[in-house]
């Protein structure tokens, strides 16, 4: 499918593009996913040294992912927020193994990955694939399309039925390209269809699991709503996990059945997406909600911008106690000294904060600092 087809999902004007609503916002209820967990990380850490002098001796070190546990079960979507430098996509390449974990453990199916040779890991990355944020870099300008795609098979050593050139235009019709591009390089698509491209590559195996980092950062937004629904749809065709990657909360709303909330290197705040923006209980959460544009202009006037101070503290040197607590209009001196565990508070809805908004058993406490009344 090129990338000025229609995509008309809801009644919307032609020429517009939009996500498909999932799970309780869907016509049918949520998809049923498995008791036993596809994915399961515990204690995940990740800190890159810093080195000075001669000898190289190590000063210092950027906590990029300090200590992140969450299950992931076959067939469900997880999405990842938080703002740029919170670890989101060094958390996403952990799992995946494309750089090795400083503490924790990854377990894929069952099995312990996390410290396995590149030749004890080779099997599993069958199961395991990532698309990259960038379609522009993500792509060897010197190679076709065709060697793109069927890089996988030649490297894990897999024959398919029909041939791999065969395999190959498959993915590529699957994806909404024209098996012709077989034989194209990557600067002659646009960035939508780069997209594409790198997914087809990231299938070709048929994974269990596709984290996907950024997926449509990089694209116009008109393309995004495609890209979206193209994952949504592989994921019912081929019966997919995702781990997804974003900034954009609208764009996480629509393609995640939970929603993970990531500041300074750790998981404040995981539940499902309905609970969540409905009812965020840590502050951060809240302020990020606030900031969500709302496209119906009679609305706008009735929520309130929450507008929070300071700047986000160095993952070098974290602050002690809650790392939010310098942004945090809650925040008392437990904050300052002791970090809040990720406990339930209701069900399916974790947070890691001494001062949850209007936990049950708990009043509010505080005000935000700045509200900033959007004009309708």
């Amino acid at each position: 499918m090129p990338d000025n087809a229609v995509v008309d999902n809801s009644g919307s004007p032609a020429g517009e593009s939009v996500p498909r609503p999932r799970g309780s916002e869907a016509a049918g209820d949520q998809r049923p996913v498995s008791e036993q967990p596809l994915l399961k990380v515990s204690g995940l850490v990740k800190h890159f040294p810093i080195t000075k002098g001669i000898l190289r001796r190590q000063t210092g070190a950027v906590q990029a992912v300090d200590g992140v546990d969450f299950e992931v079960h076959a067939g469900e979507t997880l999405g990842v927020v938080g703002e740029s430098g919170c670890g989101k996509s060094t958390m996403g390449r952990l799992i995946t193994r494309l750089i090795e974990p400083t503490g924790g453990t990854v377990e894929f199916d069952g099995r312990d990955i996390t410290h396995l040779s590149p030749g004890r890991l080779r099997p599993m990355r069958r199961d395991i694939q990532m698309i990259f944020q960038d379609p522009y870099s993500s792509l060897n300008p010197r190679h076709t399309v065709g060697a793109i795609v069927s890089a996988p098979f030649k490297l894990q050593g897999i024959e398919p039925e029909g041939g791999v050139k065969k395999e190959v235009q498959e993915l590529l019709a699957r994806v909404g390209l024209s098996p012709e591009h077989y034989n194209r390089y990557p600067h002659e698509f646009s960035g939508g269809q780069r997209q594409r491209i790198g997914i087809a590559r990231a299938l070709a195996l048929k994974p269990r699991l596709v984290v996907a980092d950024e997926p449509v950062s990089a694209l116009d937004v008109s393309i995004q709503a495609q890209v979206v629904n193209l994952l949504d749809d592989l994921q019912e065709e081929l019966g997919l996990t995702y781990v997804i990657i974003a900034h954009d909360l609208s764009v996480i709303r629509h393609v995640s059945d939970r929603i993970a909330v990531m500041y300074l290197g750790k998981i404040v705040e995981l539940a499902d997406r309905k609970s969540l923006y409905e009812a965020p209980l840590h502050p951060y959460t809240k302020a990020l909600m606030s900031a969500v544009p709302v496209p119906d202009p009679k609305r706008r006037g009735a929520r309130e911008r929450i507008l929070l101070r300071g700047d986000v503290p160095s993952p070098i040197s974290p602050p002690a106690g809650c790392r939010f607590h310098t942004r945090c209009w809650k925040a008392t001196e437990v904050c300052k000294q002791q970090e809040p565990p990720l406990v339930q508070l209701r069900t399916g809805h974790q947070v890691a904060c001494h001062h949850p908004e209007e936990a049950p058993g708990r009043s509010a406490e505080g005000s935000p600092p700045d509200r900033e009344t959007e004009a309708g």
